[in-house]
Parts: C-alpha cells; structure tokens; sequence
C-alpha cells in the first residue's frame, strides 16, 4: 500500500474531526459522543448531493455486523445497514465502518461486480483486528473519527496506567464498545500492556501494546490454540470486584515477570476481557514478534 494511500483514512477522519471540532467546539465530547448516524446521513448529503447516504437502518443480517449498499439508479443512492441487536457501542463503531466505506470506497464497491450491489462486513472486518486493505483503513478511519488522539491522550496520558473504572468511562465519553476503547488506548500507551479476550479457558485473540511487543510480550493465537494459564481470573472463573480491580500475578504464570491482571465477563457477547500491564520498560525483544496482522502494523507505525 503507497504512503498517501495507507494514510488517507486517517486524513479524512482528521478533516471531518476538525470540522467538528471547529463547529460544536473542542470540548464537544464533555456533551456527548459523535453522532455517527446524523453525521453519516448530512456529510454525505454535503459532498455528494447527487448520491449520498440516504438512510441508516437495522437489518437482520446473518453472518454480518454491517452493510453499504447501493440501489439500481443512477445516480446511486447509498444505504448503511447494521445487524440488529448490536449494543449502542458497537452498532456506533459498525455505522463508523460503514460511512468510511462510503467516503473511501465507494467507486471501488461499486465497480467490483463480485461485490453485488454493496459490501457486507462480518465481525471480522469491523473489529479492529482481522481486517487487511479496505477493511483496514474503515476500522482506522472510524476510531480516529469516534476517538480522536488530541482528546483521548487528554482523558488518558500516554504513561498512566490504567483500570477498568477509567476504560468505561473513556467507552462511554466516545460511545464505544469497552474493547474498542481497550485497543485505541493500546495504540498509544507508552506503558506495557495486553489485551486477551477469551472464552471457556481459551483466548480467542489478544493485542499488546508497542512497548510489550518490543519486549517480547504476546500471545500467539493465530493457526494455534493457547490455553489460558490455570491461574488466570478468566480460567478460574473469577469476575469478582477484586477481579474488576486486578491481582498481581507472579513470574511464570502468564510470563517470566510479574504482571498487574484485570477481567472483566460481558455475558451478552459470552467473552472476557482481560488487560495485562507489566512494571517498567522490559527486555528489549527482536529475536521473533507477534505473527503480523493490519492492528499490529499498525502499532509498530505509531
């Protein structure tokens, strides 16, 4: 991917934040969160009269979170489309995706015929870690738009560990899911920290943060399966306040050196969510890294 092209979602969520920012003031999200829907349904209307976003809608989609699609007319008319059920966080950060398709696709979902009259997107492409190409840059564009940096660092410096009390307040300031707050955290923080989601003893995925990768702090879970540790909260069942508030884990039960552990159970995605964060700066670690996906890459970059 070509530098302009690589850094052209961030450009355009830069633009509209600074739009908003310039028109409802720099402190907008002491008030409330962007409203994704409206602003999807009125940019559109601003930059392409003839063929904007003319509804956003629930729909049952099986197998997908979220959808654009295009009508038979020309010129096109275009409509975003998110599975219903979906918690007002992550049916934000769904709607997000969608509108950056819009604004950054559009020409090429509507030439490629293998598409059939739109792109729908499983959890995979809308969740900030399986996506590649144009999946990747929706998911860049829309956690720069719901998230922005300049405010976020604010709520949350870069050295300052963190809890699950600040993490929920920082999901709710941006109308997120917690696990997109988690991860848009993890890009910048200058501590070393984790991410493992799991479920019934077994992680699904984890993301590091920069600083843990560069020191050889990960989880491999691609094309492997990786058992919890016997005495991890999520494998011993433990999501009590003293989980929500974290242990201290000794050397050698999830690494070789003590680490600072958090869960947290969402019973309506049936996962847990457990935050790791190691004392200090660490080894420096180049010998092998994480197995590389659009997330890691886009750690390492900044």
């Amino acid at each position: 991917m070509s530098e302009p092209t690589r850094l052209r979602p961030l450009r355009e969520a830069s633009r509209i934040t600074q739009m908003l920012d310039l028109v409802l003031g720099v402190d907008r999200f002491d008030r409330a969160p962007v409203d994704i829907i409206n602003l999807a349904l009125e940019y559109s209307r601003q930059i392409a009269p003839e063929s904007p976003i003319h509804e956003v809608v629930e729909r049952n989609l099986p197998g997908c979170v979220g959808a654009l699609v295009y009508g038979k007319a020309s010129p096109r008319q275009w409509a975003i489309m998110y599975h219903a059920g979906q918690s007002n966080g992550r049916r934000s950060f769904t709607v997000g995706h969608e509108f950056a398709h819009y604004l950054l696709h559009r020409q090429l979902i509507e030439q490629d015929k293998g598409l059939k009259g739109g792109i729908y997107c499983d959890e995979n492409s809308v969740d900030r870690r399986g996506g590649a190409g144009i999946e990747q840059e929706a998911d860049e564009f829309t956690a720069a738009l719901l998230m922005p940096l300049h405010d976020f660092r604010r709520q949350q410096p870069a050295k300052e560990r963190v809890d699950f009390d600040k993490l929920s307040r920082l999901a709710k300031r941006y109308g997120v899911s917690l696990t997109a707050a988690i991860l848009r955290w993890l890009e910048y923080t200058e501590t070393r920290a984790m991410m493992v989601v799991s479920n019934e003893g077994f992680a699904h995925w984890a993301k590091p943060s920069g600083p843990a990768l560069k020191s050889g702090r990960f989880i491999r879970t691609k094309s492997t399966v990786y058992e919890l540790p016997s005495q991890a909260l999520a494998a011993r069942r433990d999501y009590s306040d003293s989980a929500l508030i974290g242990i201290t884990q000794q050397a050698g039960v999830w690494f070789d050196e003590p680490v600072h552990e958090m869960c947290f159970r969402s019973d309506r995605y049936d996962q847990e969510i457990t935050v790791l964060q190691f004392e200090a700066d660490g080894p420096r670690f180049q010998e092998e890294e994480e197995e590389g996906d659009a997330f890691d890459h886009l750690i390492r970059n900044g």
